[in-house]
């Protein structure tokens, strides 16, 4: 077994390969660059190396640091994680010409894997299911079109290097093909250094499913159920499950033998993934398409560990060690439903901006009893904008699918991030939403449930009356404490019991006495706990427990729970009445200047001093989270000033321009 682990990644992914390394009794080493210099992974680690400045083309990605890395540590296996150098080629070649084990695929799998051209064409000779198309060389725009209407519209237009949701459209006609062949080209060429495009047939209500296989180096391949990744944004994923709760033993068997039928043909080992494309509309267990292999650990693999029993991590380790794998495909049992959310820094209120800065507060659920969290973070660290937005990932495990569901809401409810925008409550509405409980998953789940964006999950009348006692409850709490510390006369006084409090626009009154909490007259069976500074209260009610996270506001409290918001004015009940004749604060209009929407780098300015503009024209472009956000005009105007140039550095809401 090997003496020492070089990790060659950051943030989660490397603590988690960490703690399998310790477990082992394997020495760990960790890489970082300059903006993760007291980040968990490089602390967590009994030897760290720096590799160079916070871009990862100048540190991460730089083959030829972590391989000096390793050999002045006397690293005998390096681990790379996911992203960053995990599926490339000449990376894996690196290390076994260096004499170091590399905790993947052999390089010929890896390459053969990588081109989704020729990696359908391996598919389909080793008999696997593979969505109709044409994988050759297409000449030209008129030859795409030809090709398109053989195959049957819709079509999809793939860039042959392409990943990420990047070099993709879909056409539904000629026109569209004729519109889209040559950007998809283009989009390839630029992102990738190839602009071969291939055509294949679009499967409508498509889900996403994948296998998570595992082989050794000695001819054994297993396959290990499935992971139902439907839930996706712009073509990442969002929260992904296992087992499916569309896919029958019949089709698991089936999707199994023919992902290690293709692992087998590529002389494939360690651990990797067979994603495929499943008509939802298919119910006979054959629907399911080849879509690619992924030849590295997944983001989502704790949820294949929860189901199994199994620690992929280790089984990978063992196998670069030239181990065989310790069990056969016949004792592979699932057992249970496991779920994971993905906590990405991003604002989802703002159209899922990305947001960065430093974690004010990060305190994660416990772990125990089914529920788990994979992070690579903590309080005081920056989220950077030179990586990936994940912050965390959250994985619940239950005997039922319903069950796990119950334990992620619950979770999310505990789950405290102050600082950058997060996407708790989009994913604790996702778990709520009747569609996903039902288990009705497509790709197109997010943007067919919500064409408006995202606004909070709708709360009920009977979670709105709960929310109002808490808010009750608190501020009778405060007031407790204000009598206390008051003096002689604070000794005299008396908090109040009767309450007027205001979610929205609707007023409750909340009456607090030593028998219970009475709401709009109704006695709620709550019990509950509050001292003046908490930031997380515990209902206790007939239907379970609701954590609720409280902030103090000037006139109330923040209450945050079940996927939302909700501001409460409390006043004692006698003031209640005069709060509607207080003047409303309408707050500016700032339409006129185009606001930086999230921190970033200004890439282009598009207009000057002076310029007429049209409503919806692009005006700008900012980089941020890797990602280029195209900046248009809510109205028409003229512009008045500039007041930044392509090269700053912004902060949130910094004014670009402004307009007339």
């Amino acid at each position: 077994m090997f003496k020492k682990i070089l990790v060659a990644n950051r943030g989660e992914i490397a603590c988690r390969v960490m703690r399998t390394a310790k477990k082992m009794g394997i020495a760990t080493v960790a890489v970082y660059s300059d903006a993760d210099a007291r980040s968990p992974h490089v602390l967590m680690a009994d030897e760290a190396v720096r590799l160079g400045p916070a871009p990862a083309a100048e540190s991460y990605l730089k083959a030829e640091l972590i391989l000096l890395a390793a050999k002045e540590t006397g690293a005998d296996c390096i681990h790379p994680g996911y992203g960053f150098l995990s599926e490339r080629e000449s990376f894996a070649r690196a290390c076994a010409e260096a004499g170091i084990a590399f905790v993947g695929p052999p390089p010929n799998a890896i390459a053969a894997m990588g081109d989704k051209i020729e990696s359908k064409k391996l598919a389909k000779a080793a008999g696997v299911n593979v969505v109709p198309g044409f994988l050759g060389e297409i000449a030209d725009t008129e030859e795409a079109v030809k090709i398109a209407g053989e195959i049957g519209y819709p079509v999809m237009m793939k860039a042959s290097a392409g990943g990420g949701g990047k070099g993709m459209r879909l056409a539904y006609g000629e026109k569209d093909v004729r519109e889209g062949f040559e950007a998809t080209k283009r989009e390839g060429l630029a992102s990738f250094g190839d602009d071969r495009v291939f055509i294949e047939k679009f499967i409508e209500s498509p889900r996403h499913i994948e296998i998570q296989v595992m082989g050794d180096q000695h001819g054994n391949i297993l396959y290990l159920g499935e992971r139902e990744c439907s839930i996706q944004r712009r073509h990442q994923k969002v929260v992904e499950e296992a087992p499916s709760p569309f896919v029958t033993p019949e089709m698991r068997k089936a999707m199994g033998e023919q992902a290690v039928a293709l692992a087998r043909a590529v002389g494939y080992y360690s651990a990797g993934t067979v994603e495929l494309i499943v008509s939802g509309a298919d119910t006979s267990g054959t629907g399911f398409y080849f879509l690619e292999m992924n030849t590295r650990l997944q983001v989502e693999h704790p949820v294949t560990e929860e189901i199994t029993g199994l620690d992929l991590v280790e089984l990978m380790i063992r196998v670069a060690a030239g181990e065989k794998l310790p069990l056969t495909q016949e004792q592979v049992k699932l057992n249970g439903w496991a779920i994971e959310n993905r906590i990405y820094a991003e604002d989802p209120y703002r159209g899922f901006l990305p947001s960065i800065g430093r974690l004010v507060r990060y305190n994660p659920p416990l772990a125990g009893g089914g529920v788990r969290v994979d992070d690579g973070v903590a309080e005081g660290g920056e989220v950077s904008m030179f990586y990936d937005p994940m912050i965390a990932k959250l994985i619940t495990w239950a005997p039922t699918r319903e069950e796990a569901i119950d334990k992620q809401i619950a979770a999310l409810d505990a789950f405290e991030i102050d600082g950058p925008g997060n996407n708790i409550d989009f994913v604790s509405a996702l778990m709520q939403h009747p569609r996903f409980r039902a288990g009705a998953l497509t790709t197109g789940f997010i943007a067919e449930e919500y064409p408006d964006g995202f606004h909070g999950a709708p709360a009920s009348a009977d979670l709105l009356r709960t929310l109002a006692a808490v808010a009750a409850f608190a501020a009778t709490a405060q007031a407790d404490r204000a009598r206390r510390t008051d003096g002689q006369l604070g000794k005299r006084l008396r908090p109040p019991s009767a309450w007027g409090v205001k979610i929205g626009d609707v007023e409750h009154d909340v009456l607090i006495s030593t028998d219970g909490i009475t709401v709009d007259g109704t006695e709620l069976p709550l019990a509950m706990e509050y001292t003046p500074g908490d930031r997380l209260v515990t209902v206790e009610g007939e239907e379970g427990d609701l954590n609720v996270r409280i902030a103090r506001t000037r006139a109330g409290f923040k209450l945050t729970t079940r996927g939302a918001s909700h501001v409460a004015r409390v006043l004692p009940a006698h003031v209640a009445p005069y709060a509607k004749h207080l003047i409303e604060k309408i707050p500016p209009d700032l339409s006129r200047f185009l606001l930086c929407p999230m921190p970033g780098l200004l890439m282009r300015l598009d207009v000057a001093a002076g310029d007429k503009v049209e409503a919806g024209q692009a005006l700008a472009v900012v980089e941020a989270m890797k990602m280029e956000n195209i900046l248009r005009a809510e109205k028409p105007g003229v512009v008045k000033s500039v007041n930044a140039r392509p090269g700053d550095s912004l902060a949130v809401d910094a004014v670009i321009l402004e307009m007339e």
